[in-house]
């Protein structure tokens, strides 16, 4: 059924004459979306608006870093490509949206996705995970809390030759092996350490996250890139082989961009895009 916006007609998400499924997967974004701890809120004013010109035009100072967004590999990695020199087929594809609950801190590994999508999983797929943290983003527990992927679910992924992965999660690393925990430019929440102390049963930060970002390295530098913040839809297509698009800015040295990932099925088989069936 079409759909009816502000006295505009448009078409359907799930309904149009292409006869595709849309589904976002993408958080909104804007004044005051969730953010991570030492980033600046999002700043957006209205340059011209209908009282004065007639128009509406607004202008914005953001982090690429902001809601969901995809990191360029130099975003990280010193040499590698900015996000207008990587090929645009990067942004589109076929993949699977798997499922990995997770609660407070737990890791992400290597055995985790095996037996997520080891039997499923194609060469040069996008691959998606679903922990079900979406329903926890928000500013605060969401960014110091958030389960993450570790090194060994990092070698997964480059043996299986992913092309792109994204997770509804705050990093492509754990958080404690980011500026959040014992690393560069951190820790910026030191009152994590004897929480986690703690939670690991007598375990250190420093011994359970050695190294900084080894994830993000690992990945950038075989050329894989990662799809932060996931979100909206995404329980709608998880356990289904979609296609997704995620194109995002062509700016100039660009270290990362915020996306709105959108993936579509075609249940009719007319334009061959994936038919969203379960796995």
């Amino acid at each position: 059924m079409p759909v009816t916006v502000r006295g505009i007609e448009f078409e359907g998400n799930l309904d149009n004459s292409m006869g595709l499924e849309f589904y976002n997967l993408s958080h909104p974004w804007g004044f005051q979306v969730p953010n991570w701890p030492y980033f600046t809120d999002v700043n957006i004013e209205r340059i011209h608006y209908m009282a004065k010109s007639g128009v509406l035009t607004q202008r914005f100072t953001t982090t690429m870093h902001s809601s969901t967004h995809i990191d360029a590999p130099a975003h990280v990695v010193q040499g590698t490509p900015f996000i207008e020199e990587v090929p645009l087929p990067h942004f589109f594809g076929s993949g699977i949206v798997v499922s990995i609950p997770k609660k407070k801190w737990e890791f992400i590994t290597y055995d985790d996705l095996e037996k997520a999508a080891g039997h499923v999983i194609r060469k040069g797929d996008v691959l998606i995970v679903n922990t079900g943290w979406h329903k926890q983003y928000e500013d605060g527990d969401y960014f110091a809390y958030c389960p993450g992927f570790v090194p060994s679910a990092a070698d997964w992924l480059v043996e299986k030759g992913v092309k792109v992965v994204g997770h509804d999660t705050q990093a492509n690393d754990h958080p404690l092996a980011t500026a959040i925990g014992p690393q560069r430019n951190g820790p910026l929440l030191p009152h994590l350490a004897a929480e986690y102390l703690e939670w690991s049963g007598g375990r250190t930060w420093n011994e359970d996250f050695p190294e900084w970002e080894p994830v993000h390295r690992k990945l950038f530098s075989n050329g894989i890139m990662g799809i932060e913040n996931v979100g909206g839809d995404l329980d709608a297509v998880t356990g289904k082989r979609v296609t997704f698009a995620f194109f995002p800015w062509n700016w100039t040295r660009g270290d990362g961009c915020i996306i709105r990932l959108v993936a579509m099925i075609d249940k009719k088989g007319a334009y061959r895009i994936e038919s969203g069936e379960s796995f």
